[in-house]
């Protein structure tokens, strides 16, 4: 690809301004490299654990193994990680179903949930939680912040069984929540009722800072294995990791009650996984790497961007108001059009299931649909916000960068 000398000095501009943030990311995947190395480690992961099973998958080595691999690494007691599961959707929807009984309220304090999972929690005659008797309310953000005062009212009056925080933003103009923030949410919610559960949504987050949830008291971190832990490598799962009597009972909605993880197989073994997640925190580092260029780039082309020039990335995901239609269309079609696979396809909007506006999305992925690959969807309404993230190469998302760059450099 040849691109104009212009364009090229810009990026390099770019670089320089995000340079300090750029060493400051690479110390943070150094400290992440290394506890998940300890992890493999300390299990003694050896070749015979990247081997299938089929059948029932009494005693699988690999799957036990990786379990304990993750739940070490994330600060947990234990944890699920399945092939199994088949997106994060479904790892919440086991969570949740997991934990929570007819009656019972979930309380979400980081507003409503993203729009596939509100049908999850609220749908109408489709098994949902509403459906079985469990009520749902949510809590605002205030000024893009935790609104402490109505959490503290709606915990006392209320009583919730479990409490919901959302770590990245969805579709929604602010900047995820960093683990320092998600830390004091939970010490709050516990002084006032230690009993709550609390359950994080921790899609976009892993080694976006050297601690996760778990490692800050919540009960239960639920992930996808085809974002930031599977490291662009694992070609499905998920995984949910916590407190092993709420890990117990989500596994036993995940196979059957009194079963839970003792079976599970997986003939077509688990090399992709281990290396995944070993190959992980590299991988993020790149992906957060490539946001920052991005916002840097944005901002001083003159638009709007989360996060904004020299500001740590909260998740893999940058977000830019390109404010028309067409802004947001094009800029998904540059995604495209540079991507390893699928590069000669042309995405438009649809009605995407679960979503209440025509969504667009770019993704020539490897594995479909993986967002820790170069990737960048929005749904097609003012403001026109393209939600870009992953990149499994810093090189890939500078090239990109480049490509998307020559409307507006001449």
């Amino acid at each position: 690809m040849i691109f104009n000398q212009n364009i090229l000095d810009f990026i390099s501009q770019c670089e320089e301004e995000c340079k300090d943030l750029f060493k400051q990311i690479d110390d943070n995947a150094f400290l992440c490299q290394g506890k998940v190395l300890q992890a493999f480690s300390d299990h003694v992961v050896s070749e015979r654990h990247l081997k299938g099973t089929c059948g029932y998958g009494y005693d699988d080595i690999g799957r036990d193994t990786l379990c304990r691999v993750y739940a070490q690494t994330f600060g947990a007691e234990s944890a699920i990680v399945s092939p199994n599961i088949l997106s994060g959707t479904h790892a919440l929807t086991l969570a949740l179903f997991g934990v929570l009984r007819p009656g019972d309220l979930l309380l979400s304090i980081t507003g409503k949930a993203y729009d596939t999972l509100e049908e999850v929690i609220n749908g109408e005659g489709i098994g949902s939680l509403k459906d079985w008797g469990i009520r749902y309310k949510t809590i605002d953000f205030k000024d893009n912040k935790i609104d402490y005062e109505k959490v503290k009212q709606s915990i006392l009056e209320d009583n919730p069984r479990a409490v919901f925080i959302t770590r990245s933003k969805g579709y929604s103009w602010r900047n995820a929540l960093t683990i320092s923030e998600i830390e004091e949410a939970i010490s709050f919610v516990k002084s006032i009722n230690k009993e709550i559960i609390v359950i994080v949504d921790n899609c976009y987050g892993e080694f976006v800072s050297a601690k996760e949830p778990c490692e800050v008291g919540a009960d239960l971190m639920v992930g996808s294995l085809i974002k930031n832990p599977g490291g662009g490598i694992a070609p499905t799962g998920g995984y949910i990791a916590g407190v092993n009597k709420w890990v117990e009972q989500v596994a036993f909605r995940f196979t059957a009650p009194s079963i839970g993880m003792e079976i599970g197989s997986y003939s077509y073994g688990y090399n992709n996984f281990y290396q995944g997640f070993f190959l992980a925190p590299h991988v993020v580092a790149n992906a957060i790497k490539v946001s920052a260029l991005f916002s840097a780039a944005f901002q001083k082309l003159g638009f709007e961007t989360l996060p904004k020039i020299g500001e740590m990335p909260t998740d893999i995901i940058c977000s830019i108001k390109l404010n028309t239609e067409r802004g947001l269309i094009d800029f998904c079609k540059a995604i495209q059009a540079v991507s390893p696979i699928d590069s000669h396809l042309s995405p438009e909007p649809w009605d995407m299931p679960g979503y209440n506006d025509k969504i667009i999305m770019a993704a020539g992925t490897f594995v479909s649909g993986a967002s820790i690959e170069l990737s960048a969807d929005g749904p097609v309404r003012p403001p026109y916000i393209a939600y870009m993230q992953g990149s499994l190469t810093y090189e890939h998302g500078k090239i990109a960068l480049a490509e998307i760059l020559k409307p507006y450099i001449g």
